[in-house]
């Protein structure tokens, strides 16, 4: 997802008149995807590749199956069964390989991979790179530890919001719920200029109520999107 020049400067726009109205400071944070979860592709195939073949054995499963691996010759009774054993175990393997690489290559589309990697895994590592982004651009080094970062992940359909301990001691993260419904609802109708407009507006309202403007407020953090 692109945004232009004056998609940028509405969020900035919305996040210094937000500022104004209190002393935290909000910064916003757009990632196309968090992770390949390319090890999640490499599991579900690993896995079929030692379990689906399996249900073969049962039926008979022999290296006549796959054409090239039986040509009706047999020499010696004992010869022919060694021979037999090896085929068949070659055989197996190939099966094995053309299952890892099927279910690798149909778990690597994108909506299939997300529909097969557990949501767990998908909140966990929005939430690890959310976290980095918030280190990353000093949100915990603000001078009343009121940073708060508003962050979504567009692949892995995942929103966090972030609030510094100065934040957590007085305000209970439940009411950061509508400042991700609203960007959730904003981004699913490819609106994210005007869904991270209206939840600074909401994070502005929460921290209004219990860090409201001094005498000195001054802009600790830059008022703006950076997109990763």
């Amino acid at each position: 997802m692109k945004l232009s020049a004056t998609d940028h400067a509405r969020i900035s726009l919305a996040i210094a008149e937000a500022e104004t109205r209190t002393s935290g400071e909000i910064f916003c944070v757009l990632a196309e995807r968090v992770s390949s979860y390319r090890d999640i592709s490499l599991g579900w195939a690993a896995a079929a590749a030692l379990i689906l073949p399996l249900a073969l054995v049962p039926l008979g499963f022999s290296a006549a199956w796959l054409p090239g691996f039986a040509d009706g010759w047999e020499v010696a009774h004992l010869a022919a069964r060694e021979v037999t054993v090896g085929r068949t175990l070659a055989a197996y393997a190939i099966v094995q390989a053309a299952v890892f690489l099927t279910v690798f290559l149909l778990t690597s589309i994108p909506v299939v991979r997300r529909a097969v990697t557990p949501r767990a895994v998908r909140r966990a590592r929005v939430r690890r790179v959310a976290l980095s982004q918030f280190l990353a651009h000093g949100l915990h080094m603000t001078e009343e530890r009121t940073g708060v970062l508003i962050f979504a992940a567009l692949s892995d359909h995942q929103v966090e919001v972030i609030a510094d301990e100065g934040i957590h001691t007085r305000v209970d993260r439940e009411v950061w719920a509508g400042a991700v419904e609203v960007l959730v609802r904003g981004l699913r109708a490819n609106r994210p200029v005007d869904g991270f407009e209206q939840a600074i507006d909401l994070c502005a309202r929460i921290l209004a109520e219990q860090f409201p403007p001094g005498t000195r407020n001054p802009n600790e953090i830059a008022d703006r999107l950076v997109v990763i």
